[in-house]
């Protein structure tokens, strides 16, 4: 089942991901991410939060059109990503495109990244996604989506990642450490498809751009 949880952003449009959210078999607006699609004339299936953010022409409009509400008090131990995130595992999604994660306040987006890593989650194709860049986990051997001239970070969480060998990629990685508190990952480029990434021990974050014409396939 794929799943598209809109965060709340303050400056994310829904409109660029229209296609997106109508294909998808479950929406969430994760509280105020509610707002977003509201002001696209678009509607979740699940508003969930302490929805403290959540304006009430949205909610009044959510509410009239049956869409199911999950209201968590305000002074909670999960943010209402997190709370999404969950509700998304719980209901069996199996790909999960999250919108308006990255943005807003610093320590909201950093966390937001950390929650690729919740063990609930294991198993399911979960990505943060804008309209020019997506991050997501790679443990073990995973595939790097994209085309030739997109760039591709890979950074290390929680930790280095150990054994990372790369496939496809401009700047070869051969059963090498990449830690955290370096940047030798950074910036690296798709020279040919299909790309993939290999991480014997820990875990990385792909991050990856949408190659632009005037970009180099040398630049870094």
């Amino acid at each position: 089942m794929h799943t598209v949880i809109v965060a709340n952003a303050p400056a994310f449009r829904a409109e660029p991901f229209r296609d997106l959210l109508e294909r998808a078999d479950l929406v969430i607006a994760a509280d105020g991410g509610g707002n977003a699609l509201f002001a696209a004339a678009l509607t979740p299936h699940l508003v969930i939060g302490d929805l403290d953010s959540l304006a009430p022409e949205a909610a009044a409009a959510f509410a009239a059109a049956g869409v199911t509400f999950l209201r968590y008090p305000i002074e909670k131990d999960e943010t209402d990503l997190e709370l999404a995130l969950l509700a998304a595992a719980a209901r069996q999604a199996d790909t999960i495109d999250v919108l308006g994660a990255i943005g807003g306040r610093w320590d909201q987006g950093l966390s937001n990244v950390a929650l690729l890593a919740l063990p609930e989650l294991a198993g399911r194709r979960v990505r943060l996604l804008d309209v020019d860049q997506e991050a997501y986990l790679a443990r073990g051997e995973t595939p790097i989506a994209g085309a030739v001239g997109d760039t591709i970070s890979l950074l290390p969480l929680g930790g280095p990642a150990r054994g990372v060998t790369t496939r496809g990629l401009y700047y070869a990685l051969d059963d090498e450490e990449l830690h955290f508190e370096r940047s030798r990952g950074i910036s690296n480029v798709i020279a040919w498809t299909p790309a993939a990434v290999v991480v014997r021990e820990g875990m990385l974050l792909v991050v990856r751009v949408w190659r632009r014409e005037t970009d180099q396939i040398w630049s870094r």
